[in-house]
């Protein structure tokens, strides 16, 4: 049994001293790039890159493999790569020189991104782990400015996007209102017309003779035509109509004849007469 304990411990141990070992190797190597890295990173990025990549790859929990390759993404102007991998370092980092300069350089980046209230924290943060670094304290004080800024520019847009939604809200109801009086003017207007036609239909009555009226006062004219023709046929007092004058002298007419008829008998018996009128 106490062989067996023995074994087994001494496997345990040659497993873990393995482990170990595999592990210091790789941390050399990821070490290696890094230096590597940091040797190119002025002249070559983009092989500075790959070499910081190896690192990572290597030892994924490297701090400052993951630490110097968002500082080169930042010196790039990537800063949503470099965001992303300082926020890895953070998250890895174990010591507060490695916290500090992590939320340091998160301040920066995020202070690029113009979102200061966010780099306040950042700062803050940075300044916690190490209360010295006077370059935190001093980008805090211009962080803090902005921030500043920002909000009153926030309350600025919100109060400005009130006045806009109340404005159209007052021009939606007075839109409302000019419909509803120009409808009442249209109502108005529709009965002001009718009145209007009615008014003239009254006065083109008023203004026309009524058609019975006017028949009436047709045939009173003609009445008066024949009354008149009437009277001009009928003799007025002390004159003799024409048919009277027709007949008078139908009868001289029938006289002479016979005062004729009585001269031609008495020539025949020798006698001579005096013709007369009888009028």
């Amino acid at each position: 049994m106490k062989k067996a304990a023995i074994l087994l411990f001494t496997i345990f141990a040659s497993f873990s001293f393995a482990q170990e070992k595999e592990e210091l190797e790789a941390s050399k190597k990821s070490n290696n790039y890094i230096y590597q890295g940091n040797t190119l990173i002025d002249d070559d990025f983009v092989s500075a890159e790959m070499a910081y990549r190896k690192a990572i790859s290597e030892q994924p929990t490297t701090v400052a493999g993951l630490y110097n390759l968002g500082s080169s993404y930042y010196k790039k102007g990537n800063y949503d790569e470099a965001l992303y991998r300082h926020e890895l370092a953070l998250k890895n980092a174990v010591s507060k020189t490695e916290k500090h300069k992590a939320y340091h350089n998160i301040g920066n980046i995020l202070m690029k991104n113009k979102n200061c209230i966010a780099a306040v924290e950042a700062y803050k943060n940075a300044l916690r782990n190490d209360p010295t670094d006077d370059e935190a304290r001093y980008n805090l004080g211009l962080a803090k400015a902005c921030a500043e800024q920002q909000k009153n520019q926030q309350d600025q847009d919100k109060e400005d996007d009130n006045q806009d939604d109340k404005e159209e809200g007052d021009q939606e109801n007075q839109d409302k209102k000019d419909g509803e009086e120009e409808d009442d003017s249209n109502d108005k207007k529709d009965q002001g017309d009718k009145d209007n036609d009615a008014g003239e239909d009254e006065k083109e009555d008023e203004g026309k003779p009524n058609e019975d009226n006017k028949d009436e006062g047709d045939k009173n004219k003609e009445d008066d035509g024949n009354n008149k023709d009437q009277q001009k046929s009928q003799p007025q007092p002390g004159q003799l109509s024409p048919q009277q004058i027709k007949s008078l002298l139908e009868a001289m007419n029938n006289q002479e004849k016979k005062v004729q008829e009585k001269m031609n008998a008495k020539k025949q018996k020798g006698e001579s007469v005096k013709a007369e009128k009888d009028w």
